[in-house]
């Protein structure tokens, strides 16, 4: 566990808010009450006076005033363990791929329904100190969903161009899942949120997929695609919406 002590306002302000940004689980003591069972880590400000009870058997890191970044990108290395970095990588699409790095070792592998990615990521990071999501800037509408459902985590934007690699004689289907190792590994860009309207082809693709689907070979409506695309409904539950309307008229 991280605790933050600091007589500072400003910088405890600075710090508390640095590592909420990255999703960093810590909580937060008055200088000089004890340290929590279980503290791993401290936080405190460069010029706090005294000792905090029980610092002495944990790592102490020294925030700056103005600079919590590096105070904050400090104590979670060092919970690391020299393992380095929970990252996953995600390449979206139909059948998303999945793949989850710790420094440069890969240590899990999915390729699950685009509904499934958020759960799965979630599960992944769950006792990371310091994750971070990389997704892929492609299929754009289940990344803005996945985006936006991961709101919680630290995500970046990442070019996937060149990212998924030859496969040869009995390596097909594992492209989306080597392709989210290397968007694992790639920088990207720091993103809340990606607002995205889906084009004509985007939902006649949807419609599609609704028809392959469908036991009766039907398709959604374009508004059940819309809604689709949006993330409001599954595939499904447009289909099992669309017989209900088409049944009661």
């Amino acid at each position: 566990m991280i605790v933050v002590a600091t007589a500072d306002f400003e910088l405890y302000h600075e710090v508390v808010t640095a590592l909420r940004e990255r999703g960093v689980d810590f909580t937060t003591v008055e200088p000089g009450e004890d340290l929590p069972e279980g503290t791993t880590a401290l936080v405190r400000g460069v010029d706090d006076e005294g000792a905090v009870p029980g610092e002495a058997d944990v790592a102490v890191v020294e925030a700056e005033p103005g600079d919590p970044r590096a105070a904050v990108d400090a104590v979670a290395a060092t919970l690391r363990d020299g393992e380095g970095r929970t990252v996953v990588g995600v390449d979206p699409g139909d059948r998303p791929g999945v793949a989850v790095l710790e420094g440069d070792t890969v240590t899990a592998a999915f390729q699950v329904p685009a509904e499934r990615v958020a759960d799965v990521v979630r599960e992944e990071v769950a006792d990371a100190v310091d994750p971070l999501v990389r997704v892929g800037d492609g299929a754009r509408l289940v990344g803005a969903r996945l985006l936006e459902d991961l709101s919680e985590v630290p995500v970046e934007l990442v070019d996937e161009s060149g990212t998924t690699p030859y496969l040869g004689t009995g390596a097909r289907g594992m492209g989306d899942v080597l392709a989210a190792v290397n968007i694992a590994r790639r920088e990207g860009e720091r993103i809340g949120g990606r607002e995205v309207e889906p084009t004509a082809g985007e939902l006649t693709r949807i419609q599609d997929r609704s028809r392959e689907q469908s036991e009766e070979n039907r398709a959604i409506d374009a508004d059940l695609a819309r809604r689709v695309a949006a993330g409001d409904l599954s595939i499904e539950e447009a289909l099992a919406e669309h017989a209900d309307d088409t049944n009661a008229s």
